[in-house]
């Protein structure tokens, strides 16, 4: 069979172009997310606090706490005021949170490892903003700040200056947040299937309390939203904060009809609780999962949707 001159030439630069596709290759940007390349242990992360691609970021909620003593070379995020718009109920706008970022001296190939008190709540919330804007590398240290103080492991009160960065904070990523109007009335109203998980306690959940005690973001009507599927967050961890192997973390969501194989949704007061369940499904388990930061605060305030109320408390009374 003849073949042109012009064909062999023609086919001759596709097989390069494989080659050359071929070689360029990175498997581990194509590798599925797991628990060993979002979690990272304390002996990993004492021995890697000098390399400068590796950027350690503490978000936790008690006040103070940072200052009286921080994993060395961490930097602090207030998540109220740098990790939220301010203005807006939203969260931080892309030109801050880069601004940020940099100044911590983020750059577009470092490995961000969060970590926070109790259990990495708020840690797991700034994990979640990381990835809406395209961080590449973001993971969480496994125990957060409890263990690593149980564990004897030192502290320091000198705050470190970081050269500026050059990450660059990509359009918000829709994929992972869910809003009300598109994502949650639907599934509110049966008209998407998707897997809701309420992730507050079994009190929140059936309505026999608006909020944990203390906590001041309250919606009007107490419940959850019709469909939701009750799994506390806090059974994502061990006794220490640790989390729970993936076999475990499986097991627990596959025993709530949860597989991963239809998106997901999760949700609980404002965001932060969820945040945690989101980076279990998401970043630990490779499930298709978006977080709705709106939340109860949001939903159960909202005018003309539909509630469940198991314990048929209505306006606060039963």
């Amino acid at each position: 069979m003849f073949i042109s001159r012009k064909k062999v030439i023609a086919l001759a630069a596709s097989v390069a172009a494989v080659a050359i596709t071929a070689t360029s290759f990175n498997p581990a940007q194509a590798a599925p997310k797991n628990q060993a390349r979002s979690v990272v242990q304390a002996d990993w992360l004492e021995k890697n606090l000098d390399d400068p691609k590796v950027v350690v970021v503490e978000v936790s909620t008690e006040p103070g706490i940072y200052e009286r003593g921080h994993i060395r070379n961490a930097v602090k995020i207030t998540w109220h005021t740098d990790l939220v718009d301010t203005v807006n109920r939203d969260v931080v706008p892309s030109a801050k949170f880069q601004k940020f970022a940099q100044a911590a001296g983020i750059n577009q190939d470092s490995t961000v490892v969060l970590y926070g008190d109790k259990n990495n709540w708020f840690a797991a919330w700034g994990a979640w903003i990381f990835n809406l804007y395209g961080a590449k590398d973001v993971r969480l240290l496994d125990g957060g700040r409890v263990k690593w103080e149980k564990d004897g492991r030192a502290l320091t009160t000198a705050v470190t200056t970081k050269a500026k960065g050059n990450f660059t904070a990509t359009r918000l990523d829709k994929s992972l947040r869910a809003t009300l109007l598109q994502d949650i009335i639907p599934v509110a109203k049966k008209r998407v299937k998707t897997d809701l998980i309420d992730i507050r306690s079994a009190d929140e959940f059936s309505g026999k309390i608006f909020a944990p005690v203390g906590f001041q973001e309250l919606a009007v009507r107490a419940g959850h939203i019709p469909g939701a599927i009750n799994v506390p967050w806090g059974s994502n961890v061990n006794a220490d904060g640790t989390f729970k192997t993936v076999a475990e973390l499986k097991k627990l969501y596959a025993d709530k009809g949860v597989d991963g194989k239809q998106p997901i949704i999760t949700y609980c007061r404002i965001g932060e609780r969820s945040s945690l369940t989101w980076f279990v499904l998401s970043e630990i388990l490779g499930y298709d999962v978006k977080n709705y930061d709106g939340s109860w605060t949001e939903y159960g305030n909202t005018v003309g949707v539909p509630i469940s109320n198991p314990s048929g408390t209505i306006w606060g009374n039963s």
